[in-house]
């Protein structure tokens, strides 16, 4: 990913008022960020949990969209889950069900579409290899380019989802 300044992110903002998009809690140390590793910059608000945000690059622009983590239910199971977007298995609460605002219309009347994500957002790394979701490697084939294209696929889907206002009230 290329790097981003602030004015950036807060104006690609799709599923969120331009008021919304100026108050949100952008990632601390945004210098620090390891770009080159990204295929799409994924935060927690700072200054409120229960908000969380990703912005992509996509078709020679950006696309930021705005998350709502689920409660978090699953607090007492043990087994292990799977981010949808880059396929890694993380332990408890290391994947989150976030929930995103559909554009225009469809969004206005309250339809949102659902991933299954690294609970930290943080896909690319974990494709990279930069970040290990739990202790020893789970064995997969795919070169770490095939694992950044598959991710990169995933989001896209779920971006077309959250795109498209024509869906409203359409099963999932």
């Amino acid at each position: 990913m290329n790097p981003i300044t602030e004015r950036d992110i807060r104006g690609s903002f799709v599923n969120c008022s331009k008021g919304e998009a100026r108050r949100l809690g952008l990632p601390r140390d945004l210098a620090r960020t390891p770009w080159p590793d990204l295929d799409f910059l994924g935060w927690r608000d700072p200054g409120a949990p229960e908000r969380a945000y990703l912005v992509a690059e996509r078709d020679g622009g950006l696309v930021g969209v705005s998350l709502r983590p689920a409660q978090d239910v699953r607090r007492s199971f043990t087994k292990s889950t799977l981010c949808s977007v880059c396929v890694t298995q993380h332990p408890g609460t290391g994947v989150a069900l976030f929930a995103a605002p559909r554009v225009g219309a469809a969004g206005r009347q309250g339809n949102t579409v659902g991933v299954y994500m690294c609970s930290d957002l943080a896909c690319s790394l974990y494709v990279r290899g930069r970040r290990q979701a739990e202790p020893g490697e789970r064995f997969e084939s795919l070169t770490v380019e095939d694992r950044v294209a598959r991710a990169v696929a995933n989001l896209d889907a779920f971006l077309d989802r959250v795109l498209d206002d024509t869906l409203a009230g359409a099963p999932l």
